[in-house]
């Protein structure tokens, strides 16, 4: 049995330098390598009518789950069949007009060369990414994408270290050229990530936060001093909007108003909502993103806007609570 060695953390480091030089090289030299294989293996998953299958064993399988995810978040319909199992029936998720995007570096794996047969039989393409051009894997594939590496980091020249860390880097290039060629934008990467911060800013609308019907507080230009504080104490948002017979919004009042008021000493139930009111109230559409409900807020320096519909009319408010619990701020 190995007898582990007394720590010794100088040569822990020294090591850890070793393994980022050995990798950082080892993705330094991918460049070199990718050619017209690498171009045609894009285009074959662009054209692709329809999934691009990732297979691979052991440490290559782990990185091929990785690469499926991100091809599927970018825009290339994509997913992982562990090759053990692909004998014993999940062969039957491939169809006809897939891509098969088989990993492995030795290009010799047992559990992909027992399914090759099938797997051309199949009529999909398959796009080998190893690091022997001579292989098993490269010689039936369609179309190779090297990932040699010239030494992995292992002391030992034996783990799977710069070998793994080239095929991650190859399938991230690979993700990026297809994301390029399809177009695709934010609002695409947003979609297909709706639970994140990016999909909360760019997908969630003020519709989606706003306050409407009764819980909007309102009054018309008319109203005395007295109902207009019970609209804004009741609804319970610090202000109220001062709406026209059309429905429009003429003005808003704030708790911020109603203090200046009181420091000024103004006799109140003398007043009415067009005497307290701003005349120019912030105003957002109801279609409008909430990230930019939330510019609006910030640029201004205030915490709350009125709702309006493509008329101009008032149904709703949004103050910087309701952002905060979404998450858009």
């Amino acid at each position: 049995m190995t007898q582990p060695r007394p720590f010794d953390a100088p040569r822990a480091l020294a090591l850890a330098a070793q393994t980022f030089e050995i990798e950082a090289r080892a993705l330094l030299g991918l460049a070199a390598r990718q050619g017209e294989g690498f171009a045609k293996a894009v285009q074959a998953m662009l054209e692709c009518r329809g999934r691009v299958v990732v297979m691979g064993m052991g440490k290559s399988g782990h990185v091929g789950r990785k690469i499926a995810a991100t091809l599927a978040s970018t825009g290339t319909p994509a997913f992982f069949v562990h090759p053990a199992e692909a004998s014993h029936g999940d062969l039957g998720m491939l169809m006809s007009g897939d891509v098969v995007l088989a990993i492995s570096n030795s290009g010799e794996s047992d559990e992909l060369a027992a399914i090759l047969p099938a797997i051309r039989r199949l009529g999909v393409t398959l796009v080998a990414m190893t690091g022997n051009a001579d292989s098993t894997l490269a010689r039936h594939a369609d179309l190779a994408v090297s990932s040699a590496v010239e030494e992995e980091a292992c002391p030992l020249n034996l783990a799977p270290t710069a070998s793994t860390t080239a095929q991650m880097a190859l399938g991230d290039a690979l993700a990026v050229a297809l994301l390029d060629a399809r177009g695709f934008r934010e609002e695409d990467f947003a979609r297909s990530h709706p639970g994140g911060s990016l999909g909360r800013k760019l997908l969630m609308h003020v519709r989606d936060l706003m306050r409407g019907g009764d819980a909007v507080p309102k009054v018309a230009p008319a109203a005395g001093f007295n109902e207009l504080l019970r609209e804004m104490t009741g609804k319970g948002l610090g202000f109220t909007a001062v709406v026209d017979e059309s429905g429009r919004p003429a003005g808003i009042f704030t708790d911020g108003d109603l203090r200046r008021l009181i420091e000024r000493g103004a006799e109140l139930r003398a007043l009415t909502a067009r005497d307290v009111m701003h005349t120019r109230p912030r105003l957002v559409r109801a279609d409008a993103l909430a990230v930019d409900a939330a510019e609006v807020m910030e640029q201004h320096r205030i915490t709350s806007v009125l709702v309006v519909d493509e008329d101009g009319r008032l149904v709703g408010a949004l103050n910087s609570n309701d952002l905060m619990r979404a998450k858009v701020i």
